[in-house]
């Protein structure tokens, strides 16, 4: 069996968002990131922004997407950003997005997330709250917005951003919610971040002969609002190995470069792959232990992804439960 290279760019994890969007015209792109008021987010906006294109800001809380849109516009000097209301526990709030959006659309960074809630929370269709926030809510968006995507001019990409945590745990199509085990933050976040890398696999297959390709990637570790609910003991572990130089973090336009090279990187214009320090992750073993980088065999299986694709489809055909 022939052994694909992996693909490379000439940016790496010392690389900025603005390094990677660097010559690149975007005028007459237009974008939607989800998150995008804070973080890394906040950063993709930027560096989309400065090339020119229409950034739609996607956030839970208009205000804090209205502040971020004015600061990025200050710093780019961009007149097209759009803020736009997004709850991802909220199917309703997402049929809202679609329904409101218009004409084609270019690029959707699937940027949001929550992680390692402390304990096992359930949405009112007993989902819980990390998949159905980082992975449910965010197929739902897409699979809403395929119209749009493929009416693009010139194709259109999906990203999602995942992240080192996938390495922690499969989807475990058996107990999806914690129903029979016993809940853990940092599984349930796990399997939510495999459930990015799948959706990107499975988007890929069905949408690439509408011109629809989908890419997810591990932006690096970088301290933003995501690490709210993690634990102080973790936290302070991090800091201690960040001090020993055993684990290093990126800055917040460092962590957004991976994404843009995802986004606007022509290395990446085919979809299905995961991405690292802005080239491809090369793929390692789900048994493999101590593992803190690359991308587990289960996270890219067709076979996983298809079927995350119908489990996804038949939860979003589910209503909340009476009370």
């Amino acid at each position: 069996m022939t052994v694909m290279p992996l693909i490379t760019t000439s940016f790496d994890a010392t690389s900025t968002a603005a390094d990677v969007v660097a010559g690149h015209d975007l005028s007459g792109t237009r974008a939607v990131v989800t998150g995008g008021g804070s973080g890394i987010g906040v950063e993709t906006v930027r560096a989309l922004a400065s090339a020119g294109a229409e950034v739609t800001i996607a956030v839970r809380d208009p205000e804090q997407g209205a502040r971020a849109a004015q600061d990025v516009a200050g710093t780019t000097g961009s007149t097209t950003l759009r803020v736009a209301r997004l709850d991802l526990l909220d199917l309703d709030s997402a049929a809202a997005f679609v329904a409101d959006w218009e004409g084609p659309l270019d690029l959707l960074v699937n940027n949001a997330g929550v992680m390692a809630l402390p304990q096992l929370t359930l949405t009112d269709r007993g989902w819980e709250t990390q998949f159905a926030t980082n992975h449910l809510g965010h197929f739902a968006l897409t699979t809403g917005l395929h119209d749009a995507l493929a009416a693009a001019s010139d194709g259109a990409r999906i990203v999602s951003v995942s992240s080192t945590g996938h390495l922690r745990s499969p989807v475990h199509f058996d107990d999806i919610h914690f129903a029979q085990r016993e809940y853990d933050a940092w599984q349930a976040y796990g399997q939510s971040k495999t459930a990015n890398v799948l959706l990107a696999v499975e988007a890929t297959r069905r949408w690439a002969d509408d011109g629809i390709v989908a890419n997810a990637l591990m932006p690096g570790g970088i301290m933003t609002n995501l690490q709210r609910h993690v634990s102080q003991d973790v936290l302070d572990g991090w800091d201690k190995a960040q001090r020993e130089g055993t684990v290093v973090f990126k800055t917040t336009e460092q962590g957004a470069a991976t994404t843009l090279v995802a986004a606007v990187a022509p290395e990446f214009a085919t979809g299905g792959h995961y991405l690292e320090d802005c080239v491809q992750a090369p793929t390692v073993a789900d048994d493999a232990t101590g593992v803190r980088a690359g991308v587990r065999a289960y996270a890219l299986d067709p076979g996983n992804a298809q079927r995350l694709w119908e489990v996804s489809e038949e939860h979003l055909a589910q209503r909340p439960d009476a009370d």
